[in-house]
């Protein structure tokens, strides 16, 4: 005994006697040996009774020993080390070994059939590397260790499995890691080249001529992984990470996804039985839709149900529906969703760990960099960097056309609850009005690319200039992209109470709902903004807004009810104020309305009595209206049998589209044109003219199309269609079938006008 501390065999009673005299704690003695905390304390509590000589020696230089007590605390440390083997022989049997192999794993036979395929492909000069990499829960480690055993019999030489800690705050070094592959191939300790090169070159050298299979598991990058790759022989390395290792070259890559839906309820049926899931076939849907087919919640799931064998699937179906529940119910014994998701959050550089909690604060399912950059207070370029970090890092995935990211369903959840963990209310709030003032901003300028009195200052309003769309086509792409993001942000400033900015915003959207008739919120931004104005007292606003409103609610949502409700205020308030304009307009919307719910001779009183009402306005805006009452009052006139009248108010309306209308643009002109001439062949097919009526549907429908306006488009698609078709023209039947597929996908009620005329046109003899 040197130090007479204790026997010169107990390793760890020694060394916790000496850092004891030294007043160092283990953090403080690992820092000073470079020595990880858990292999230190492993050592004090006897896990590792021989730490190699190295490792000794740093203790001892740490712990400020002399020559006698270094070499007493040797000489503890020497029983614990394995026998020294001599030379380099074949793989040690059930050194390294495979994992066991999962029973019930289900599901990715393409990826398997890959692999298979490679494990063919090696030969002498060919050793394959395979990457597999994605986010937390997608179970690489379980597809890889399954891939290990069903490719074994390719691999007589041996099978490997190594586990790189990637995870851990001390990942395995390269050093390490081959000294342990090296190990299993037989190579003794004295033979064991001291550098991390000289390691890796034995190692290319010993696996050169064998046909190995190696499972890297939960690699943290490509510089641990690079020297543990045979360099050549008919070797195969599986890797697994939750980083891409974008940096390893000359690899085949496996992407695990999701799994399918069937796939999930097929893993859940394996693992608590076929009776179960069959007695509650719903409720296993149900409960893979929750589980966001994630293979590690699903499997956490059936091991909670197969604990609770009396427990019905439909009780956990409903606690998981409660979103903040639903991480507290994915946990079976160790096994837990929240866990996993932890490991790799913990991970992250501080900028990083913002960008992945604030960007669950987004609206939608996917968000932006510039999203992501408002909501965490970074520049731009830092918040592409981050996101782009993150989905390097499984957490993310980036969309394969466009610059934007989305969550996995649960990985959303678990980054708000750090929102609230690390945050707090005051800092998520600021960061949300942040980005709701910006994207108004922004949404409102994009939107003016539209209105015909203020195209040419939209973006002297916007947040960013030098980053605003230019033009119409950037404009659109922005609106359609962001549509969530700037709903919910008018949705914070409505219940703000900012008034004043939802006013604005709703109008400068009133020209682009126009093409964009078939999204069903601007009944929500039209709702909100009616309610600002009354909030502001301003009934010729009010007016304007209940118009606008009644529009969407006819057409975009097809609710006669509300759309008349809303008229009609509209057109109490527009008397009020004496504003003859938004009088027109509401008796128009109330006459759609009237017309949807069956009342057709009070529909045209009212469009008679609006089109009176209007040609006293002489104001541009009092045309354009003229001439939207004209083309309804048309169409109403021929639905009722009267063709003749309705073209000849029809041919009034392109009368007027052809003079012009001063103060509005021939863009707009146009497609008040477009909608005159579709009108016309409608009137003309009614009274049977076939082959008069299909140019002017063909030129309406050129001219909406090249509008983008997709809803306009379709019904004019279907107009056509039913001309040729009783024209017996060979394009009926394809302009159709185009019509209705389209028209179905805009849940347009016309929909089933187009299938019948298709079905009509299929039963008709050849």
């Amino acid at each position: 005994m040197h130090d007479g501390t204790s026997s010169a065999g107990d390793f760890g009673q020694r060394l916790r006697n000496l850092r004891g005299r030294a007043g160092l704690s283990q953090e403080a003695l690992s820092h000073a040996a470079g020595v990880s905390v858990r292999a230190l304390a492993d050592m004090e509590r006897g896990r590792t009774r021989g730490p190699q000589r190295r490792t000794v020696q740093a203790l001892a230089d740490a712990l400020g020993l002399d020559e006698n007590e270094a070499a007493g605390l040797e000489e503890a440390a020497a029983p614990g080390r394995p026998r020294p083997r001599t030379a380099a022989g074949p793989a040690a049997p059930g050194t390294l070994a495979l994992p066991r192999d999962i029973r019930d794993f289900t599901a990715r036979g393409p990826a398997l059939a890959r692999l298979l395929d490679l494990a063919r492909d090696t030969g002498p000069d060919r050793p394959s590397v395979t990457v597999v990499a994605g986010q937390p829960g997608l179970g690489k480690t379980a597809f890889a260790v399954h891939a290990a055993h069903r490719l074994a019999p390719h691999f007589p030489d041996g099978q490997f499995a190594l586990d790189l800690h990637g995870m851990d705050p001390e990942p395995t070094t390269p050093r390490d890691a081959l000294a342990r592959l090296l190990g299993a191939m037989g190579v003794a300790d004295a033979a064991m080249p001291a550098g991390t090169d000289d390691r890796a070159g034995l190692w290319r050298s010993l696996t050169a001529g064998r046909r190995l299979l190696v499972l890297l598991d939960n690699a943290v990058d490509e510089d641990q992984v690079g020297p543990l790759l045979p360099g050549t022989g008919p070797s195969l390395t599986i890797v697994t990470s939750r980083h891409a290792l974008a940096g390893l070259e000359a690899v085949h890559r496996t992407d695990l996804a999701l799994l399918r839906r069937e796939e999930a309820v097929e893993l859940l049926t394996r693992i608590i039985g076929a009776d179960r899931v069959r007695a509650e076939a719903q409720a296993a849907r149900d409960l893979a839709d929750l589980c966001g087919h994630l293979p590690l919640a699903v499997r956490i799931a059936g091991q909670r149900l197969l604990g609770r064998p009396h427990e019905r699937l439909g009780k956990l179906v409903a606690r998981l529906a409660a979103e903040g529940r639903r991480l507290d119910g994915l946990q079976a014994g160790s096994l837990r969703v929240r866990a996993a998701f932890a490991l790799s959050y913990r991970q992250l550089p501080p900028d990083a760990r913002t960008v992945l909690r604030r960007a669950a604060l987004s609206a939608g399912p996917d968000f932006s960099p510039e999203t992501a950059a408002l909501l965490a207070g970074l520049s731009y370029d830092e918040a592409v960097a981050r996101a782009e970090e993150l989905t390097d890092a499984g957490l993310l995935q980036s969309d394969a056309d466009t610059e934007r990211y989305r969550f996995h369903d649960l990985l959303r959840l678990y980054a708000a609850e750090q929102v609230e963990a690390e945050d707090g209310p005051a800092v998520r709030d600021a960061a949300l009005d942040r980005t709701a003032a910006w994207m108004l901003r922004r949404a409102t300028a994009a939107a003016l690319h539209f209105d015909v009195d203020h195209e040419r200052t939209a973006q002297q309003g916007d947040p960013e200039p030098e980053t605003a769309p230019a033009g119409r086509d950037e404009a659109r792409a922005w609106l359609e992209a962001e549509r969530a993001q700037w709903l919910a942000a008018l949705r914070r400033a409505h219940d703000a109470g900012r008034h004043r900015e939802v006013l604005d915003t709703a109008v400068a959207m009133h020209w682009f709902s126009d093409l964009n008739q078939h999204w069903e919120q601007w009944v929500e931004v039209f709702r909100r903004s009616s309610d600002a104005a009354r909030a502001l007292g301003s009934r010729r606003e009010e007016a304007v807004h209940l118009n606008y409103l009644a529009w969407a609610c006819n057409l975009c949502v097809h609710d006669p009810h509300a759309a008349l409700v809303s008229a009609d205020a509209a057109l109490t308030a527009a008397r009020e104020c004496g504003d003859g304009l938004q009088e027109g307009w509401a008796l128009g919307y109330g006459a759609g309305a009237l017309h949807r719910l069956g009342r057709v001779e009070e529909a045209q009183e009212r469009l008679r009595e609006g089109a009176r009402r209007l040609a006293s306005q002489d104001s541009p805006q009092g045309r354009l209206a003229e001439l939207t009452i004209l083309n309804s009052l048309g169409t109403l006139l021929r639905q009722a049998g009267r063709a003749a009248e309705a073209l000849e108010i029809h041919r009034r309306s392109e009368r007027i589209c052809r003079a012009g209308v001063p103060g509005r643009t021939d863009e707009v002109i146009a497609l008040y044109h477009a909608v005159a001439r579709q009108q016309i062949g409608n009137d003309l097919a009614a009274l049977e003219r076939w082959p008069e009526a299909e140019e002017p549907l063909r030129r309406s429908l050129a001219a909406f199309d090249a509008a983008q306006m997709p809803a306009w488009t379709e019904q004019a698609r279907l107009d056509l269609g039913q001309v040729l078709a009783a024209m017996g023209h060979p394009d009926a039947r394809e302009t159709l079938r185009a019509a209705r597929d389209a028209l179905a996908q805009l849940r347009s009620p016309r929909q089933v006008e187009a299938a019948a005329a298709l079905a009509a046109l299929d039963g008709a003899p050849a």
